[in-house]
Order: structure tokens, then sequence, then C-alpha cells
């Protein structure tokens, strides 16, 4: 038997370019099959339909690339949540850009790490000079911002708050009630207090006001982590009313931009982010509105010197004379060894797209949005929560119960006709469209209201 080629070095390419020919044609019947937005019939048809084609996992001998490429590729293909369908908007679950994908296909290939210079010397320079551009597009003023790059929010959080921890001790953790999970979860593993939940505004938001008496009266240090897009709703806290709340309390700011931040790309928008600059830490999502394969996170900082902390040291990775002789150290760049090259693709789209090209699909997406609940609106059959902060948009039919709202958005999945998200918001349950398609049309949004309203009790 003879041994698989490899995807690296010079002969990578040739042995690449067969094998993708029969993912493509996977990836193609697998979409034609599915047929829709999600597979009909549930989980246990595509339970039956997986462990078939997966059948038997680890054969004696080998089926072979083709194959094993084709048949695995297509049952998942079948089976899959397709974000890049318009019936698709359930979560912050982005349908990726072509040449993001086709980036990402070089960074697999290569399969550099990024806890050693010797093991991605182009890779870590290009990751340095992304994390700076994209840090100083939070910190325009700042002395040299930096960024880290994550696996998404729920590591950013975590990096939040070790590093609030590491410079002022064991921070009390203060919050919205809109805070992301992982915010909990973080004091949690950095064996911090329970955070303390801050009441909201009439409006939903974090309150200044009782972020001010809540600061008042609980001792510290502080740190407040703030929300710009909401998980389930796409609310943006106000963040210059909290800056000054925590400047004048000393405490540490946080701000949680994974679905907003993305709104820095768009002159119509950023606006909306007035007092991100302000915050101690940021942690942003390009694998939301920026269109990335997952992963796709960052941790911006005002000032690469707060990163300090997370220096650490392991011979065999950056001996202080390797350091000293001039070797970039980056085993402090994240809390993970093992790294992917996540940023090729970023840079990718950010060289390839520019501002204003980032910029137009934010625009489109947010615009598809206000149309949908301008939809909703019309619609006599349905009821808006509010008017969308970014892209979500939370409905529900007038005439249901909770329990049939639920029950409208499980028949909707099991027969594979559109993905809603569910929320809960004011005590009631409410359906979420999450719009991050930027090709999505005016007619899809229509078949979206026509689905719901005609599984809604009459």
């Amino acid at each position: 038997m003879s041994t698989p080629p490899l995807a690296g070095g010079i002969n990578g390419p040739d042995a690449l370019r067969p094998l993708l020919a029969t993912v493509l044609d996977a990836l193609r019947n697998g979409a034609v099959a599915r047929g829709g937005p999600l597979p009909a019939g549930g989980p246990d048809a595509v339970a039956t339909r997986v462990r078939r084609a997966a059948h038997p996992v680890l054969p004696d001998r080998g089926v072979g690339a083709p194959e094993a490429l084709h048949d695995l590729v297509q049952a998942v293909a079948h089976g899959a949540a397709d974000p890049a369908d318009p019936l698709c908007a359930a979560h912050l679950h982005t349908p990726p850009l072509a040449l993001a994908v086709a980036a990402d296909l070089a960074a697999s290939a290569l399969n550099p790490s990024l806890d050693s210079w010797d093991q991605a010397p182009a890779a870590s320079e290009l990751e340095a000079a992304v994390a700076r551009t994209l840090a100083a597009e939070v910190y325009p003023a700042g002395q040299s911002p930096d960024a880290l790059v994550t696996t998404g929010s729920t590591e950013a959080n975590q990096l939040a708050l070790l590093l609030a921890r590491e410079r002022h001790g064991p921070v009390r953790v203060i919050c919205g009630p809109d805070a992301h999970h992982s915010v909990h979860r973080a004091a949690w593993l950095l064996g911090l207090p329970r955070p303390v939940t801050v009441p909201a505004t009439s409006a939903g938001l974090l309150d200044p006001a009782a972020l001010d008496t809540v600061l008042t009266s609980l001792p510290g240090p502080h740190l407040v982590t703030a929300t710009a897009g909401a998980t389930d709703t796409g609310r943006i806290d106000p963040l210059c009313d909290i800056a000054d709340i925590c400047a004048g309390h000393g405490a540490q700011l946080h701000i949680d931009a994974a679905y907003g931040g993305a709104l820095l790309f768009s002159e119509q928008r950023r606006s909306r982010l007035h007092g991100l600059e302000r915050a101690h830490t940021v942690a942003l999502d390009l694998h939301k509105l920026g269109w990335q394969p997952v992963a796709a996170g960052l941790l911006a900082v005002p000032d690469a010197e707060q990163l300090t902390p997370l220096a650490h040291t392991a011979d065999y990775l950056n001996a202080e004379d390797d350091t000293n002789a001039g070797l970039p150290d980056l085993l402090g760049r994240s809390l993970r060894t093992t790294r992917r090259p996540d940023v090729l693709k970023v840079a990718v789209t950010l060289r390839a797209l520019g501002r204003t090209g980032l910029g137009d699909l934010v625009d489109r997406t947010c615009a598809a949005a206000a149309h949908l609940a301008d939809l909703v609106e019309k619609s006599t059959l349905l009821e808006l929560y509010e008017r969308p902060a970014i892209s979500t948009v939370l409905f529900r039919p007038i005439a249901a119960d909770d329990g049939q709202t639920a029950a409208i958005r499980r028949s909707l999945l099991t027969e594979g006709r559109a993905v809603l998200g569910r929320a809960r918001a004011s005590g009631r349950l409410w359906l979420k469209a999450t719009l991050l398609n930027p090709h999505v049309t005016a007619r899809d949004l229509e078949t979206l209201i026509e689905l719901v309203e005609g599984s809604t009790p009459r």
C-alpha cells in the first residue's frame, strides 16, 4: 500500500487538486440533497444517514481517499445547517466568504503552529501585523494597541478577566443582564466571586445609575463588563455613560463586542460604538459580522504592556537565549500552545475587501434586518419585540403562547424549511432571526414570514 501524499511542500498542491475536486462535488451534491437550510426529518434521519456513510468508521482496510472524502463530505453537507441559506437564521453563525475559506485551506496545508517562531516564521509576523491593525481600529489613540487572536468571545472574555485579576487581584465582576454566559463561566474558572448582575433599564440595557450604586456599595477591585451586541437582541449598552461611571470609581472596563464590533467598519454605524475605545479590554469576533470560518476572535488592548502577565517560558519553545538573540517570543500571545494560523483568512479578507467593502457587507446585513422588522410590523398575525439594534429580529405569533411558539420553531426545523432561534425577553418566548447573510433578498425575508404565518394558530 502506497504512502498517502502530504499537503505541503512542492508536490502538495498537485496532490490536493484531485481531492479538492472530489470535495467540491460532494459539497454540491450534499447541498442539493438537503434542498434547504436544514435536513428534513430531524435528528433520527440525520443520524441514520451519517452512520451509514461512516460505517465502518475504522475498517481493517481503508476504502481510499476518493470514496472516503466523497461519502463523508456529502453526508455532512446533506446534514448541515447551512448558514449560506437565507432561511438559516438562528444563531450568530455566519456564512463564510469564499475567499476566506480558500485562505483557510492554505493555512491547513501549511499547518504552522503559532507557539514558536521556528514553526511559523511568516504566519507569526502576519498575525502581529493584523492584530495591531485591528487593535488600532478599536483604539485609534492608544499608546501601542495590540490584540491577541482567540477562538472567540468565550476565550477573549476569559482572558479579559484573567488580565484584570493579574493586575488588580481578585476583582469583583459586575455585568448587565445581557452579558454572555462565558463571563460567568470565566469567573468560575478563575476562582473569582460570582459576578454581580446590575439591573437593566426599561430598554433592557445595563443601567448606569444602578451600576454607580453597585460600585459605591460593593468592595473592590471592580471589573465591569458591558456588551456591544447582546446575543439574544443585539442591544448595545450605553458605553460612554458606563465608561464615565467606571472612570469615576477607578473600575476596570471590559466590553464584549463580539457581535457588534464589526460596526467599526461601517461609516454609517460606527458611531454606535462610541465609548468602545475607553475600555481596558475589548472582545471581537470576525466569525460573526466578519464572515470568517470559525474561529476568528480577538481580544484588543490599548497598550501591549497590558499583555505582560501572559508571559510564560518553556525552554523548548522560547528559550531565553533565543529570545535575546532576536527570535520572537510567541508563547505569551495565548493561553493555548498549539495554534492554527487563523489570522491568514482574516488578513486575506481585510486586504481584499478593505474597510469600505466590509462596511458595505455590514450595512447590507443590518438593512436586511430592518426590512424583516418592517414585514413583521405589517403582518396581522405576528408581533415584533423591538426594532433591531444590529441584525437580530425577535418576533412571535400574536395568537400563540410560549409552548406553541416553541412548537412552531421545532416544526420548521424538523421539516427542514427554516432555522430560527429562540430567546426569552420580557418574560415571553420569541422566535429569533439573526441575519448574517449579506446576499439575503427581500423575497427571502417574505418567504420566512410566510412560513411562520403558515404555522401560526388562527
